[in-house]
C-alpha cells in the first residue's frame, strides 16, 4: 500500500500565519504539522510515501523532510498547482500509486488515541484483501461544517454528504481514507462540484453505491483534529502538550515509529538523538535508547 498525504492549498483560514509559510509546516506544540499525518501512514505500516505541495513550497519540505531516509521511509514530492478538490490529490499521484491500494490523508488532520493504530492496519488490510473503501466517522457537534456519513445499526453507510444543511447523522468523515486502486480512476471520472472543486466525497459514493465503502467508527478514545482554523490549531498544541507532558510518551515522534516498525536501527536513534541534542525532542529520543 502507498500513502498520499495532501499538504498543498493557501491555508487561507489561517491568515496572516500561512501568508508565506504552508499550513503543515506550522507547529503543532513541538512538531510541525506535517510531522502527525506522517505518523499516521507509518503507524499503518507504510513506507512508500507522496506529499502533495504547493510550487513555492516544496523546498522546505524537502529541507525538512528530505527523501524520509533518515524516517526509515521513502518521501517523494508531487506538486498541486492550484488547490481543485480533496480528490485532486488521487490524480496528482496516479503514477505513484501505480498498481498499489492507497492511503490518503489531510496533511492538517492529527489523530491520537488508544487502539487508533489498530484500527489503520485493519483498515489497510481489509482494502488490501477486498475491493473496498474505508472511511472513519467521528461524532461531532456541527455535523453542518462536514462531510457527514449516515450509518445503519451495523455500521453499513446509508448516504454520505457534504456539509449539508440537513444532516442525517453526527458523524463527521474524518481526513482518512483507504482506497483501492480504482481510486485515481473514479477521481478522474467525477465532475467538479459547485465550488468548482473534485470532491472526495464523490469518490466515496462511487464506492458507497457499489457496496464496497466500510466504515470504522472513532469512539471516545480517540482524538481527532482538524487544524484548519486558529482555535483548532491551539487546542491541537495545547492536547499534544497535556498528553506528553502527563504521560511522558510523545505523539507522532517519527524515528520512534521507525524503529518500533524495524525500520531503523538503534544506531539510527543515535544520531537522530545527536540531530536533535538540543531540544526535548532530542532528550526523549535519548530516553528510548535508555529504555
Amino acid at each position: 500500500m502507498k500513502g498520499i498525504i495532501l499538504a498543498g492549498g493557501t491555508g487561507s483560514r489561517l491568515f496572516p500565519i500561512t501568508m508565506g509559510l504552508s499550513k503543515q509546516l506550522l507547529p503543532v506544540y513541538d512538531k510541525p504539522m506535517i510531522y502527525y499525518p506522517l505518523s499516521v501512514l507509518m503507524l499503518a505500516g507504510i513506507k512508500d510515501i507522496l506529499i502533495i505541495v504547493t510550487p513555492e513550497q516544496q523546498s522546505l519540505f524537502y529541507s525538512l523532510l528530505g527523501d524520509g531516509t533518515r524516517f526509515g521511509v521513502n518521501i517523494s514530492y508531487g506538486v498541486q498547482a492550484e488547490p481543485k478538490g480533496l480528490a485532486q490529490a488521487l490524480i496528482i499521484g496516479e503514477d505513484f500509486i501505480g498498481d498499489d491500494s492507497v492511503c490518503l490523508v489531510l496533511g492538517d488532520n492529527i489523530f491520537f488515541g488508544q487502539g487508533f493504530s489498530e484500527q489503520i492496519k485493519r483498515a489497510a488490510k481489509t482494502v488490501e484483501s477486498e475491493r473496498h473503501a474505508v472511511i472513519f466517522g467521528y461524532p461531532v457537534n456541527q455535523p453542518q461544517h462536514f462531510g457527514i456519513v449516515e450509518i445503519d445499526e451495523q455500521q453499513n453507510p446509508l448516504s454520505i454528504e457534504e456539509k449539508p444543511e440537513t444532516p442525517k447523522s453526527n458523524l463527521a468523515v474524518t481526513g482518512l481514507y483507504f482506497f483501492d486502486n480504482r481510486a485515481a480512476k473514479i477521481a478522474r471520472g467525477i465532475s467538479p462540484s459547485p465550488r468548482g472543486e473534485l470532491e472526495i466525497t464523490d469518490v466515496n459514493q462511487f464506492y458507497l453505491e457499489e457496496k464496497s465503502l466500510k466504515v470504522q467508527l472513532l469512539g471516545r478514545g480517540v482524538a481527532w483534529f482538524d487544524t484548519g482554523t486558529h482555535e483548532s490549531l491551539l487546542k491541537a498544541s495545547m492536547f499534544v502538550e497535556t498528553i506528553q507532558e502527563r504521560q511522558g510518551y510523545y505523539i507522532a515522534c517519527l524515528e520512534e515509529i521507525a524503529y518500533s516498525n524495524g525500520w531503523l536501527l538503534k544506531e539510527d536513534l543515535i544520531n537522530a538523538s545527536v540531530m536533535h541534542e538540543k531540544s526535548s525532542y532530542g532528550d526523549y529520543l535519548k530516553r528510548l535508547l535508555h529504555d
